[in-house]
């Protein structure tokens, strides 16, 4: 990148506190006081997990069912501060390795995912702080990656199922994505708000007022059972919207949360992975849906295998590969996917995130950089997504704080 320098700049202190995700369970914020300022960063927690996820450190004691944060908050302030006190921010990869090793794991379950990670988002921000440029620029510099004109394409949440929510829909997320990159980002998001909210007067008027509740992540979870209820009543908003031909469907089924005994329960009936492959087909011939992330369950290397015969667009990976380099190298030897999904707290570091994003994009793997359920009001992923380039970011409904965080993080850069 021209005119980009490493300025000088050192790390003074590191300080972590306890604050609430939007589950209302601990979570962590961290900030860094350098020369050049005070930087922040806290991170989110997922439901549904990847079995290879980078792990969170929780306690064990009674305090929030078990799920306090003290130890990863000792963790920064004993551990790992007294090793980058003096440590320049813009040398991101040279940190997160020192967290790295203070660590020793393969998961980063001796200092907690959730406290390196935390340190890892504030010491990129003071980066881009100590060079006096935006976070996304600061962003694609590590990456290496030219930034472009082209921003991530906004994929609305619209109905919530499978661990978001509280209905009895088996598929976790149904979102909507643009049908054509041509829109600017605010227009494609107009357009799709505007579907949300026409959903919510269908779901209302069909199932009564205590019906439009969200889930996790600010999708309705209407009382319904089956995809295609899901699905139908999303056509229905699109239609009286007049945005057919405009927006097309992506399903995140996590197949994985209905796997069990190497058969898939869905809708109360059991499916071998040969079976849901005809039923993903069927509903792509029905619906106008563009791609499914997840169709398989993590260890179901089969099912992967037979993937690549979805007439879809995307075949998105997400617990199958858990932002983690070698797991998405794998998966594209293998032509399991075609699109995987970043999410930073998978993998625990912004530097390992970097590189399996710049593994993606240079292998012509479509990136959706993705939220959490448990979400911060951290608008990192917004910046991230912007300087890897992503072709689109999944950061819930219209709806919550914390996730409109993101998509008005992202209205304010492309302005």
């Amino acid at each position: 990148m021209k005119n980009y320098r490493m300025k000088k700049s050192k790390i003074k202190n590191i300080k972590a506190r306890e604050i609430l995700n939007s589950r209302g369970e601990p979570a962590i914020e961290a900030e860094i006081e350098t020369n050049d300022g005070n930087f922040f960063a806290s991170v989110p927690s997922g439901a549904s997990k990847g079995k290879y996820e980078a792990r969170e450190l929780r306690d064990k004691d009674k305090r929030y069912q078990g799920k306090g944060v003290l130890k990863a908050i000792n963790n920064i302030e004993k551990i790992i501060a007294p090793k980058l006190k003096g440590k320049n921010p813009c040398e991101q990869k040279k940190i997160d390795e020192i967290m790295r090793e203070l660590d020793g794991t393969n998961n980063k379950s001796k200092l907690g995912a959730n406290a390196i990670l935390a340190v890892s988002i504030a010491v990129c921000r003071a980066g881009a702080g100590a060079q006096n440029i935006a976070l996304s620029r600061h962003i694609a510099y590590l990456s290496k990656l030219k930034q472009t004109k082209q921003y991530p394409l906004p994929c609305l949440l619209m109905i919530e199922g499978g661990l978001h929510a509280g209905n009895n829909l088996d598929f976790q997320e149904f979102m909507l994505i643009p049908a054509y990159a041509k829109n600017s980002f605010s227009k494609n998001l107009e357009m799709q708000t505007e579907i949300y909210h026409e959903l919510g007067k269908i779901i209302e008027k069909k199932f009564g007022r205590t019906a439009i509740n969200v889930g996790m992540e600010g999708g309705f979870a209407p009382p319904i059972k089956s995809s295609e209820q899901a699905l139908d009543l999303i056509a229905r908003a699109v239609k009286k919207c007049g945005s057919n031909n405009k927006v097309k469907i992506i399903i995140d089924a996590a197949a994985s949360e209905f796997y069990e005994n190497k058969k898939y329960k869905i809708n109360g009936k059991i499916f071998t992975n040969s079976e849901l492959l005809n039923y993903y087909k069927k509903l792509v011939k029905k619906y106008p849906i563009a791609g499914i992330e997840d169709p398989f369950a993590e260890n179901d290397l089969q099912g992967w295998q037979m993937a690549k015969k979805l007439p879809c667009q995307f075949i998105i990976g997400d617990d199958l590969t858990v932002t983690n380099l070698e797991k998405i190298k794998t998966a594209k030897q293998n032509n399991f996917i075609n699109a995987v999904i970043i999410k930073p707290n998978q993998i625990g570091t912004v530097s390992e995130t970097i590189d399996s994003s710049k593994f993606a994009a240079d292998s012509n793997i479509k990136i959706f950089v993705k939220h959490r359920s448990g979400e911060t009001n951290d608008d990192f992923i917004a910046d991230l997504a912007i300087g890897i380039g992503a072709y689109g970011i999944m950061a819930g409904a219209p709806c919550r704080g914390e996730r409109t965080a993101k998509y008005n993080r992202l209205l304010k850069l492309i302005q």
